[in-house]
């Protein structure tokens, strides 16, 4: 049985922008429930991004950024007949969302010797580019699903 968490349901969106997805990038970005500390960084790269991207606004291009990051489609193993294939499966929408969110905390987290704040807007603007760290992650699963093509008939 899977464990269900209540995150979906108790989520409150964030203050400044209202957005449910910020809200719940902010608590994945938090580390020992330092709620106010991680807002500040969060704002903080949000207002280095409308600095450098200034024609949109920073939530869109947060929002945009994501999006981008979402992978379509992620390889499983899949053990049959004691072989383990890597079969190519379709991601669900809370899936897509939490591995965006996994990937540009971890592009972020290994940059090192720079403000956070300075850190996650260059990774968001990489990301609203299409490129970046976060991207290349994307595009590697992307690459595996379909060099795995051809074990898709194992995908029940």
């Amino acid at each position: 049985m899977a464990r269900i968490t209540a995150s979906r349901k108790q989520l409150k969106p964030d203050p400044r922008f209202g957005s449910l997805l910020a809200a719940k990038f902010i608590n994945c970005l938090m580390l020992d429930g330092k709620k106010s500390i991680v807002q500040g960084i969060f704002y903080d790269a949000l207002d280095l991004v409308k600095e450098r991207i200034s024609d949109r606004e920073p939530i869109e291009v947060f929002t945009q950024a994501i999006e981008n990051i979402k992978p379509a489609i992620e390889v499983r193993s899949k053990r049959v007949g004691g072989a383990a294939y890597q079969v190519p499966m379709q991601v669900n929408k809370a899936r897509q969302q939490s591995l965006a969110i996994r990937w540009l905390l971890m592009a972020v987290r290994e940059k090192k010797g720079r403000p956070a704040a300075q850190k996650l807007a260059d990774e968001l603007c990489n990301a609203y580019n299409r490129e970046g760290t976060a991207m290349t992650r994307r595009e590697n699963v992307h690459r595996m699903a379909e060099a795995n093509k051809a074990f898709a008939h194992f995908a029940w």
